[in-house]
């Protein structure tokens, strides 16, 4: 996430806080982010946050400290295409036109017998 980013976050909010799994060791981090001491910048701990934008909407993942030392660059990334029935056929969602990306949103998704 970029620091204008995280400036207008915490402008708005006062400071910003993110909770969940390290996307590389999957251990349990808190990443807080606030005005830094002097007041000219922002203090990041805990980690790393990073913003990645899918399709219509950005999607956040975190890293812990010790894994951002080890690589900043955020990695075991990847689009995954996906494939639903429309008007009869099966093509991927990527390539439908935007109502039907929206209907998809409200569908519910079952598991195929695979994956028991």
């Amino acid at each position: 996430m970029t620091k204008d980013k995280l400036l207008q976050i915490i402008e708005k909010h006062g400071a910003a806080r993110w909770e969940g799994k390290c996307h590389d060791c999957e251990e349990f981090v808190d990443v807080d982010a606030g005005v830094s001491a002097d007041g000219n910048g922002v203090e990041v701990s805990g980690g790393a946050v990073y913003e990645i934008k899918r399709d219509a909407s950005m999607e956040i993942y975190l890293k812990c400290n010790e894994c951002f030392k080890e690589d900043k660059t955020l990695r075991k990334y990847q689009d995954n295409e996906v494939y639903s029935r429309v008007v009869g056929y099966l093509r991927p969602v990527s390539q439908w036109n935007p109502g039907k990306v929206e209907e998809f949103k409200n569908r519910k998704l079952f598991g195929s017998a695979l994956n028991r």
